[in-house]
């Protein structure tokens, strides 16, 4: 297997290939999130946090998963659709699928040198940091959500007033 879809791995597989990392002391750097329709949001928040370290791990939660934080109408895209989108990135090293509705367990095992989180997250709130070497906020871009981006599709902007979509 090559390109995007060799960045699709398993948690067993990623936890191997973060320590032949550690041992040639790269460091690694992790987010998450549900990444259903990317945008430039999710663009800015994997470039940022690529640059700090020597590899971004990018956790992604599972269809079930998407399913139980947003409701039965999401996910949009399947998980393998949206791995795959994200693996194709030339900021993004490894995606690991996981199905528990935060990434707890997966941090547990990966223990990252860095977790960067969107600033949206105060510090207290930002799951596994106890497993990272440093956790790190990062400033999300002003008005791109997917929320934001289905309210609009569906003709309603956030306050659940019909919006002009074109």
């Amino acid at each position: 297997m090559t390109g995007a879809a060799a960045k699709i791995v398993s948690r067993r597989a990623l936890c191997r290939w973060r320590a032949g990392l550690a041992a040639k002391g790269v460091k690694v750097v992790f987010t998450n999130g549900c990444f259903d329709i990317l945008h430039k949001g999710h663009a800015v928040l994997l470039e940022k946090a690529r640059r700090l370290g020597g590899a971004l791990v990018v956790g992604l939660n599972s269809d079930d998963s998407v399913r139980r934080l947003k409701g039965p109408s999401r996910p949009l895209n399947s998980e393998a659709d949206r791995a795959f989108v994200l693996a194709s990135l030339s900021a993004v090293d490894r995606v690991c699928v996981f199905g528990e509705d935060t990434p707890y367990e997966l941090l547990s095992e990966l223990r990252p040198d860095v977790l960067a989180k969107g600033g949206d997250y105060r510090p207290s709130e930002i799951v596994g940091r106890e497993f990272a070497g440093k956790t790190v906020r990062v400033p999300l871009v002003k008005g791109r959500s997917t929320t934001g981006l289905v309210s609009k599709i569906a003709g309603k902007d956030k306050s659940g007033r019909g919006a002009r979509c074109c």
